[in-house]
C-alpha cells in the first residue's frame, strides 16, 4: 500500500506540468495582434486544425486551432499572401497597391504555445521609397509571441462563466522599411492576460500592456535627418481574436479587433491618438470544398478597418492615410 501511494503521487504531479522539452498537448498560435496589415491572424489554427480532421482525430478545437490532449510536441508552418489596391499610409494621401506575403510557425507544449511570424510587405510606386524613385517601398515585420497556459501551469481549474482558460502573453514586434519620410524601424514589447472563450472555433481576448519605441530617419532631406530612438508612453490594448466555422459549410469567419489607447506625445511632440484595427475575413476551405484534406489551402476575401493608424490622428495633419479602409483577397498553404 505505500508503495501504490507513492506512485500515485509521482503520477499526479507529472500530470500537471512536465518540462518544457518533454512536449504536451498542442496550444497553437497564441497570438497578440501586431497593429498593421502585415499581421497574419489566422493561419495557425486552419494548418492543423485540418490536418487532424482529415487524420480523423478526434480532440476537439481550441484556441486557435490548438488541439488539446493531443500528440506532443506539435508544430505547424505556414505560407500565405494578401493583395489590396486601396492600402493607406499616414500623410500620404494617395490609394496604395501592396502584396504581402508571410511565413508563420506555431508550435506548442503542455505549458504553452509558442507564435512566430514574419511577413514582407512590398508597396507600388503610390509609397515611394525616396523622393526621386517611382520604387515602392519594402518593409519586414516580425512578430513573437509566447503565452502561458495558466491552467496547466498551477494545476487550478480556471474556468468561469463562458471562459473555459486563462493565460499571460509575453512577445514582441520588430520591423525595418524604407519608405521616403519616415523609414519606420520600430521595436515593441507586449505582456498580459488571455481569456480564452468556450466557443465552436476559437474566441480569445487578451489585454496587453504595450512598451513601444522608435527610431525613424527622413531620407528625402539632404542630408538625411535622422531621430534617436524615442520611447513613447507605455499604454494598453484590448485585443480580440476569433476563428469561427459557418455552420457546416467549409467556411470560416475569421478575425481580430484591437483597440489601442493613446501613446503620449510622438517623437515630433505631437499628441498621439488612440486607434481602431479591425481586420476580418471569410475564408473557404477549397480541401474540404473539393473533397481533399482540410486545412492545407484556403482563398478568402479580407477587409480592413484602421482608424488613426499607428496613433496618428486622421482628423489632424496625417490626413486621410491615417484611416485606412482596405478590401483585399487572400490565399494561404498549410504544410
Amino acid at each position: 500500500m505505500p508503495r501504490l501511494l507513492r506512485l500515485l503521487r509521482v503520477r499526479s504531479r507529472e500530470s500537471r506540468c512536465p518540462h518544457r522539452g518533454s512536449g504536451g498537448d498542442l496550444r497553437l498560435g497564441q497570438r497578440q495582434i501586431r497593429q498593421g496589415e502585415n499581421t497574419d491572424e489566422h493561419v495557425r489554427r486552419t494548418c492543423e486544425d485540418g490536418r487532424r480532421r482529415s487524420r480523423g482525430d478526434s480532440c476537439s478545437a481550441g484556441h486557435r486551432g490548438q488541439p488539446a490532449g493531443c500528440d506532443r510536441g506539435r508544430s505547424s508552418t505556414s505560407i500565405g499572401w494578401r493583395y489590396g489596391t486601396q492600402f493607406a499610409e499616414p500623410f500620404n494621401t494617395r490609394d496604395i497597391k501592396k502584396n504581402i506575403f508571410n511565413l508563420t510557425h506555431v508550435s506548442g507544449y503542455t505549458c504553452g504555445t509558442n507564435f512566430f511570424n514574419v511577413d514582407a510587405l512590398f508597396s507600388d510606386g503610390a509609397d515611394p521609397k525616396n523622393a526621386r524613385s517611382s520604387e515602392g517601398t519594402q518593409e519586414a515585420y516580425i512578430v513573437y509571441r509566447h503565452t502561458f497556459d495558466l491552467n496547466k501551469i498551477t494545476g487550478a481549474d480556471l474556468k468561469f462563466g463562458p471562459v473555459r482558460g486563462v493565460g499571460f502573453t509575453l512577445g514582441f514586434d520588430v520591423n525595418a522599411k524604407n519608405d521616403v519620410g519616415y523609414n519606420s524601424a520600430r521595436r515593441m514589447i507586449v505582456a498580459g492576460p488571455t481569456l480564452k472563450f468556450n466557443v465552436s472555433g476559437f474566441l480569445d481576448v487578451s489585454l496587453l500592456q504595450l512598451w513601444e519605441s522608435n527610431a525613424p530617419c527622413n531620407t528625402s532631406n539632404t542630408p538625411t535627418s535622422c531621430v534617436a530612438r524615442y520611447s513613447y508612453d507605455p499604454h494598453p490594448m484590448l485585443s480580440v481574436v476569433w476563428g469561427i466555422p459557418v455552420g457546416s459549410l467549409p467556411l470560416s469567419f475569421e478575425g481580430y479587433a484591437n483597440f489601442i489607447a493613446a501613446k503620449g506625445r510622438n517623437e515630433f511632440g505631437a499628441e498621439t491618438a488612440a486607434e481602431t484595427n479591425i481586420d476580418m475575413m471569410l475564408m473557404l476551405d477549397v480541401g474540404a470544398a473539393t473533397g481533399y484534406r482540410k486545412g492545407v489551402f484556403k482563398v478568402g476575401l479580407e477587409y480592413q478597418y484602421w482608424k488613426n493608424k499607428f496613433g496618428n490622428n486622421a482628423s489632424g495633419l496625417a490626413g486621410s492615410g491615417a484611416f485606412a479602409k482596405t478590401p483585399m483577397i487572400r490565399a494561404q498553404y498549410c504544410f
